[in-house]
């Protein structure tokens, strides 16, 4: 967003004995002296954490705000009030500008260029000899670290193969995603190994397509912008990868996620799994992507595969219609790569409580929305014993478990001709091979959207599905079995503020994706992360037979 700050706040005068000693990017917070995404205020040059680490930037704007509302007449209030607010603040890794009056980042600059030329004055620091010679100090300091010793005796990557994407401005919420899909071997190989795409004719055929924003809606291709984006992250590097073309491609085809707010990074995902879908299955502009066939196991909700009442009568249904436990996409049509990773089944069963008569619907699904049990959700005051820990088991029962359904959603019983009470039960009818497992984190209340902040246990390894199929005595051994691969992570109170990490497992270690950082992490870490988006991947023949004792 464009802010009116500006003027009025960034009016300082560019010279290097202002600023702190050494590269931005390694600048100490004032206060907490942590090193982690530090910010400068531009009114004064004061150097504090960013909004994700301990939030001491956003102490000194309340701070200053204080002391010009308070104490003195409202004549000097009003001085105070235009010449020194300390709203704005510049993130000294990516040189990305955030307005604490607007709460949001902004793009715009003042009349003299006072912002550009305190990137450019930041980007010369960075790039001074003597930041180079620390960096490289660094660097060798951490090559002979315990951690990097065993990396090289283990025959893995360092660091630097997993690597970071800029924030655009309030874009965690797709980083996030992005990381924990590059760490989904058998998705990212798939779209790394796709042909570029020519989506113009004439002098530009057969040429790799940078998109700009100059250019129309027909130059774009979401198929194409994750390939490129992807290709990068696995190509590793030491800085951060600017994900804008494929940021491009999502305001055009998704215009919900139009603009720098926060949004749900779970809608998200649904919502570029379901057009990563439709655009594998029809091609755009003639460029048409391969196909997969459907496997045999398969079951296609289509007007072939009616729903059954018990006495063998058909029962309407909305053909391809998920319900809200499953993904958005659908499954009818030939199949695609998202399909065929994360494409499982449901069997929804109904039964009415006045003749008995069963109904059995199949409802297709890309991932699992789970309640957090009600029996978990309160808090406890700080002299009060713990209680019992919410495990992903409970989560998964709650969701299977038989219910009655409430007098809103009165089932239209066929044999009775009217709506009835009944009750509901779910079955999996059919495992993906990546199982995708949300934590219905946000709620609604009477105004607002509040977070459950729970903490849900989760297994590394070994999450054993079999209690919750349909036939588990048909399945294949071992093919109930599931290892944690990706963790989404929310970090804040509210579905519209916060941030959004991820963690990611490549090549046998634990990564922390927090926008540009990349940095390597602990099991021990991942276990005590408050999930919001699970990642599972199917348990291949070759894999130890080690079942985690955490559900």
């Amino acid at each position: 967003m464009e802010c009116p700050h500006l003027n009025s706040n960034v009016c300082i005068t560019i010279d290097s004995s202002s600023f702190p000693h050494g590269s931005p990017s390694s600048w100490c917070c004032s206060v907490c002296r942590s090193n982690k995404s530090p910010w400068v205020c531009l009114t004064c040059l004061n150097v504090h954490c960013g909004r994700y680490v301990n939030a001491h930037a956003k102490q000194h704007y309340e701070d200053s705000q204080s002391q010009v509302t308070g104490g003195a007449g409202q004549k000097r209030c009003e001085e105070q009030e235009k010449n020194a607010q300390h709203l704005v603040c510049m993130d000294c890794s990516s040189y990305s500008l955030f307005c604490y009056r607007c709460d949001d980042f902004v793009v715009n600059d003042t009349k003299l260029g006072h912002v550009q030329k305190v990137r450019e004055h930041l980007r010369s620091l960075d790039n001074s000899p003597l930041a180079v010679d620390r960096r490289t100090k660094r660097k060798l300091l951490e090559s002979n670290s315990p951690t990097s010793k065993l990396l090289k005796d283990n025959g893995g990557a360092s660091a630097l193969s997993a690597m970071g994407l800029r924030n655009l401005g309030n874009t965690c919420f797709m980083n996030a995603i992005l990381q924990s899909l590059s760490n989904i071997q058998q998705f990212s190989c798939y779209f790394m190994e796709l042909p570029a795409v020519a989506l113009r004719s004439g002098k530009t055929a057969g040429r790799r397509m940078y998109h700009t924003r100059s250019q129309g809606d027909t130059s774009v291709s979401l198929v194409e912008e994750l390939r490129k984006t992807l290709c990068y992250l696995w190509q590793g590097g030491p800085t951060a990868f600017s994900p804008d073309s494929l940021f491009y491609v999502v305001w055009k085809i998704m215009p919900s996620f139009r603009g720098y707010q926060q949004q749900d990074a779970h809608e998200f995902m649904r919502y570029l799994l379901d057009h990563l879908h439709r655009e594998l299955q029809g091609g755009l502009n003639g460029a048409k992507h391969p196909a997969l066939p459907v496997p045999p196991d398969s079951v296609k909700v289509s007007g072939d595969n009616p729903t059954l009442s018990q006495d063998g009568l058909p029962v309407p249904q909305d053909e391809g219609k998920l319900p809200a436990a499953g993904g958005k996409c659908c499954i009818n049509g030939s199949s695609t790569v998202v399909t065929s990773i994360f494409g499982g089944v449901l069997q929804n069963e109904v039964n009415c409580l006045i003749c008995g008569t069963e109904s059995r619907k199949f409802d297709p699904f890309l991932d699992l929305s789970l309640d957090i049990p009600s029996q978990f959700r309160h808090k406890r005051a700080k002299d009060q014993e713990p209680g019992p820990t919410c495990t992903l088991r409970d989560c998964l029962c709650s969701f299977t478990d038989l219910e009655e359904l409430d007098q809103a959603e009165l089932y239209m019983c066929h044999r009775c001709k009217k709506r009835q009470k009944s009750t509901k039960k779910f079955w999996v009818q059919k495992l993906p091979k990546v199982l995708c497992l949300h934590l219905k984190r946000f709620h609604w209340t009477s105004y607002l959207r509040n977070k459950v902040t729970t903490y849900v246990e989760f297994p590394l390894r070994g999450l054993d599905m079999r209690g919750y199929l349909l036939q588990p005595e048909e399945a294949l051994p071992d093919r109930w079995l599931y290892d944690l691969v990706a963790v989404v992570v929310h970090h804040g109170s509210g579905v519209g503020s916060g941030h959004y990490t991820a963690y990611g497992k490549r090549e046998g270690r634990w990564y922390h994706f927090n926008d540009s950082t990349v940095t390597l992490t602990e099991e021990e870490t991942v276990v005590k992360a408050k999930a919001y988006i699970l990642f599972y991947t199917e348990r291949s023949d070759k894999t130890t037979p080690e079942t985690d004792t955490r559900r």
